[in-house]
């Protein structure tokens, strides 16, 4: 099925409700590592009660928009790519919330047959009691299968640049073997991370972890190196994803920062391979 650009382009959904409680934020932060020693007083507010409020992961918006991008927009869905991930953050996000998701598709570029189809989603968050704009996401999807569908060209935004130096600072966070079984419980069931014959059929030794759980290991690094644990700190998170993760894998994070931009980039220690890079996280002022 031929991708339609004018179907894409009208392609939205609005108002659409969601609520969450303390339990789905405390699943969020233990599926990206939080709580490892359960007695490190810096990491139990983000995963127990004790003590007083939860905090909130600013990653944790990424897990709260349902079918980001969704199989059913006529592509071949079993060759998407998920590239690129953004996030604005207006507020800190609540440990429980009720709130209206709005919904849609900002632009679509045709690549040519052998580069495939690059799709760009955007979504808010509303508080349903005000409707104040809480936070926006923002998505770029490479269907591979999907190009010379007689689109416009076009490349999207320009990726944000690392320094050309040694990193400022670094931490390393090692995931767990069961890590992609507990994070896709945050709402992504996709096969690949959980299904051994499945991951071995499309070319991996194994379940591979969620891009977006490298992107939240990668939220945790700074949250932990840069901002002293305070949540309230990060106001954006952009990254590329270019390569697996494999469970099991110590995250390396290597972070520059200037002003109130956090560049930041990661990779798989014990195979040297980049996993996440043109990261950039923008600190509150």
């Amino acid at each position: 099925m031929t991708l339609d650009y004018d179907t894409l382009m009208a392609t939205t959904i609005v108002d659409l409700p969601l609520s969450y409680r303390d339990t789905e934020t405390m699943l969020y932060a233990l599926s990206i590592g939080f709580g490892r020693d359960p007695l490190d007083k810096n990491e139990l507010p983000y995963v127990s009660e004790t003590g007083g409020m939860v905090k909130t992961v600013p990653a944790f918006a990424t897990v709260l928009i349902p079918d980001m991008f969704p199989p059913d927009l006529g592509w071949d869905y079993s060759q998407v790519l998920h590239a690129e991930q953004r996030l604005t953050l207006f507020r800190p996000l609540p440990p429980s919330g009720d709130l209206f998701i709005d919904k849609r598709i900002v632009e679509v570029f045709d690549r040519g047959p052998k580069l495939g189809a690059m799709v760009m989603f955007e979504a808010d968050g509303r508080s349903a009691k005000d409707g104040t704009v809480l936070f926006t996401l923002g998505n770029t999807i490479i269907a591979r299968g999907d190009g010379g569908f007689g689109g416009p060209n076009g490349k999207g935004p320009v990726p944000h640049r690392v320094p050309r130096r040694e990193a400022d600072l670094s931490c390393d966070l090692q995931t767990r073997p069961d890590q992609a079984l507990l994070y896709r419980l945050t709402g992504d069931r996709n096969p690949l991370h959980a299904d051994p014959n499945l991951a071995r059929r499309v070319g991996f030794d194994a379940p591979i972890l969620h891009g977006l759980c490298t992107y939240g290991v990668a939220c945790h690094a700074i949250l932990k190196t840069i901002c002293a644990y305070d949540h309230t700190l990060i106001s954006g998170l952009d990254a590329r994803f270019s390569s697996p993760v494999m469970p099991g894998d110590t995250i390396t994070t290597d972070m520059w920062q200037e002003g109130n931009i956090v560049s930041f980039q990661c990779s798989a220690k014990e195979r040297g391979v980049i996993v996440l890079k043109n990261g950039k996280c923008t600190l509150s002022a």
